[in-house]
């Protein structure tokens, strides 16, 4: 069963949202403000996060940024604003989706599970290896979804990893952006491909010991990118 936090200041909403998520054998926990939802990802650990963009303690965009940069957990975000800069903005942040109020219960629901599954090594081909991959010092754990370099945990955002490990999984094939634009954000997204270049330098800086001349994720100029080195 999979597990839900939603966090949301509008105790109408909140009730919604479990009612609706619960019918659909979903584990839900509810946080009315920015300070109970960051304790409710410690306790609950959620494998998904709905979030509001207006709370009483919190920018929702920055409990977004907080929320992504200390897990690979994935955050839905729901707002009442439904300007594209607004919707861009949190995609940017690291949301893998960005929901307008009201909504329907239905969509909200497809929504969910799309991401997910982008999530869920359970949904992956059956032909996937979902062993570890090690390359020279560095360790991706794809189920677990943990890097190790060194034997030192590396602290990856959602995005980040994902990125990893798509590149990991296929070392030969060089990926173009608008490639990895639509298996990591979604063929719907409002951006363009400039934030899988910021993505993947965030990525290098704490993946390479030396970001200009990357060994793990390379840029093949004119293309696109690939994973370096021999992997086991």
């Amino acid at each position: 069963m999979k597990k839900i936090l939603v966090i949301d200041d509008e105790n109408a909403i909140r009730d919604l949202l479990e009612l609706v998520l619960t019918r659909e054998n979903y584990q839900v926990k509810t946080a009315q403000n920015g300070v109970a939802g960051l304790v409710e990802m410690d306790s609950f650990q959620p494998d998904l996060v709905l979030l509001d963009i207006m709370l009483p303690d919190y920018s929702g965009y920055d409990l977004c940024r907080e929320i992504v940069k200390k897990s690979t957990i994935p955050v839905i975000m729901i707002s009442a604003k439904n300007e594209t800069i607004d919707k861009v903005l949190g995609l940017e942040l690291g949301a893998e989706d960005y929901i307008t109020k009201p909504f329907d219960n239905r969509e909200l629901i497809a929504r969910i599970k799309v991401v997910l599954r982008r999530y869920d090594p359970g949904d992956q081909n059956k032909d996937d290896n979902m062993g570890p991959i090690i390359c020279g010092e560095l360790r991706i754990d794809l189920e677990s979804k943990r890097v190790l370099k060194d034997g030192k945990k590396i602290s990856l955002t959602a995005k980040e990893f994902k990125i990893l490990e798509t590149l990991s999984k296929k070392p030969k094939k060089i990926f173009t952006r608008d490639e990895l634009l639509e298996i990591i954000w979604g063929y719907d997204y409002l951006g363009d491909s400039r934030c899988v270049d910021m993505t993947i330098m965030r990525l290098r800086k704490k993946l390479e010991d030396d970001s200009e001349n990357p060994k793990y994720v390379r840029t093949i100029y004119g293309f696109g990118y690939q994973f370096g080195g021999d992997t086991d």
